[in-house]
């Protein structure tokens, strides 16, 4: 079943690249992708599953394309075009990174590094945190971190082994702790976001900007944590990220629906047509991979999250995979963006398809995707 769904995905990303030479996708509309520019915090995925397609054929064809894009991205990186956000981890790691992963091609890894630096710029060292988004002082964002940055900070881990230099590590570190502090409660659900006085520091107090109302769990947020937290350890061995890691993924299990495939929201009320988020589903599932891997073997854990892992994709496949639609442009049908903001309540997602595949990946083939080396 995994091989098959692989297939499909590399056929797809194939005619994706044929069909929209240059462009990058965007929020769907209908079974398409819209097309534009490298102009958001997405576009790394798609580069990246590019680059994932290619170690799986050995096709120059996806090569080429990866290498295009990476060209694209460092464009973009030298004409600061929208990077005043943490998302640069997502941009960077999965383009240029994967380049240097890949190819060693020590121009990619030239520009990481400059990426990291760039990502070095959202540290606010009054208040010890790495700011989301925004301009430093803003009003309404100057004092926020998120979730979400879990999966960005290891850009400046890698950067840390790349240089030596330790204020990458040392700044990734104490976003992480900071994170774990404040943005994991103690049922171990998840904030989306929580809030800091910009001048001291002082924690002020936790919510939302996607989820269903600030006491809730965002599904997705609760499966960057998940992802995030076990990589966090990986690069640190810090074992109160394992912890938060294993407690976020218990969490995310326990509160799946029969289908094993997350609403947009753990609390949000469950009527007909709540939006599903596969590409929560599809982080998680990576996630939990990624977790197992630093389980011992005689921890039960273990093997209760591989075959987690296994649960939750072969429903992805099964059920929520575009495997029978030849004309479709994304992997995964239902996947969310911003449920009550109404932008892609039900859609592809590429970070979705991203994960997916990354996950597939990983079962079959053993590729881990480009978190680290």
């Amino acid at each position: 079943m995994w091989k098959q769904a692989i297939e499909d995905a590399v056929q797809k990303i194939r005619k994706n690249i044929e069909g929209h030479p240059g462009l990058f996708p965007h929020i769907t509309e209908g079974n398409r992708y819209q097309w534009g520019e490298n102009n958001d915090w997405i576009e790394g995925f798609y580069t990246g599953m590019i680059w994932l397609s290619y170690q799986y054929t050995g096709d120059e064809f996806f090569k080429k394309a990866a290498e295009e894009q990476v060209q694209n991205f460092r464009e973009r990186l030298g004409n600061n075009v929208a990077l005043d956000h943490h998302d640069i981890g997502f941009l960077y790691s999965l383009s240029s990174k994967a380049g240097w992963i890949i190819a060693k091609d020590e121009e990619a890894r030239q520009l990481t590094l400059r990426a990291a630096d760039k990502l070095m710029q959202r540290w606010r060292p009054a208040g010890q945190y790495i700011q989301a988004w925004g301009p430093e002082g803003d009003p309404k964002n100057g004092g926020r971190i998120i979730i979400d940055c879990m999966l960005n900070l290891p850009l400046l881990y890698w950067a840390y082994e790349q240089t030596g230099d330790p204020k990458y590590r040392d700044i990734a570190a104490i976003h992480a702790e900071k994170s774990r502090r404040y943005l994991v409660r103690g049922d171990d659900s998840s904030y989306h976001t929580f809030y800091f006085n910009q001048e001291d520091g002082t924690p002020i107090g936790g919510g939302t900007h996607q989820g269903y109302h600030d006491g809730s769990t965002w599904t997705r947020g609760q499966a960057w944590g998940i992802y995030g937290f076990a990589l966090s350890y990986r690069y640190t061995r810090n074992p109160l990220f394992l912890d938060t890691s294993r407690r976020l993924a218990r969490y995310f299990d326990k509160h799946l629906p029969e289908d094993q495939v997350a609403y947009w929201d753990f609390d949000a009320p469950i009527e007909e047509g709540t939006p599903r988020d596969s590409s929560a589903s599809a982080i998680a599932a990576a996630g939990v991979l990624e977790l197992a891997e630093h389980l011992d073997d005689k921890d039960p854990d273990k093997a209760f999250f591989q075959d987690a892992a296994v649960r939750w994709m072969a429903s992805l496949v099964r059920n929520y995979s575009t495997m029978s639609m030849p004309e479709a442009e994304g992997l995964l049908l239902h996947g969310s963006y911003h449920v009550r903001g109404d932008r892609g309540p039900d859609d592809f997602m590429i970070w979705g398809d991203y994960y997916y595949l990354e996950a597939l990946m990983r079962m079959e083939r053993g590729l881990k995707g480009y978190w680290y080396e």
